[in-house]
């Protein structure tokens, strides 16, 4: 079963507001809980990847400045090539591309939603 563009950029923005909430236990003095906070992490930036892969090039054109080879590539080393996993690479994506990817998709989304309500 297929999957639209929709509940793709559906999935794109839940995997990336995960990987902002689990963010913050990155930091914990407790190691088990920052290690499973890395595995979530890493887990939905796969999530995000897999779903990026399969939008339309119409729909990654609508985000210009949006690297989805990037983000299909990230998520290609976190699934087949772990043992090259950078944790400072990983922190660097969460806090400084993720917050930002996920509100343009979220703008996009509602912008979507508007426009089916006005039909």
């Amino acid at each position: 079963m297929s999957r639209s563009d929709i509940e793709r950029l559906g999935d794109v923005l839940a995997a990336l507001d995960r990987c902002l909430t689990f963010r913050t236990h990155l930091d914990a003095d407790d190691v088990v809980l920052a290690d499973m906070a890395l595995d979530a992490i890493l887990r939905n930036l796969a999530v995000a990847g897999e779903a990026a892969k399969a939008l339309s090039q119409e729909m990654r054109a609508e985000f210009a400045a949006t690297s989805w080879h990037s983000i299909a590539g990230l998520r290609n080393i976190v699934i087949h090539e772990y043992f090259r996993i950078d944790t400072a690479i990983i922190v660097d994506v969460v806090d400084n591309h993720a917050a930002p990817l996920a509100d343009a998709i979220r703008r996009r989304l509602t912008a979507i939603t508007e426009v089916a309500g006005d039909e």
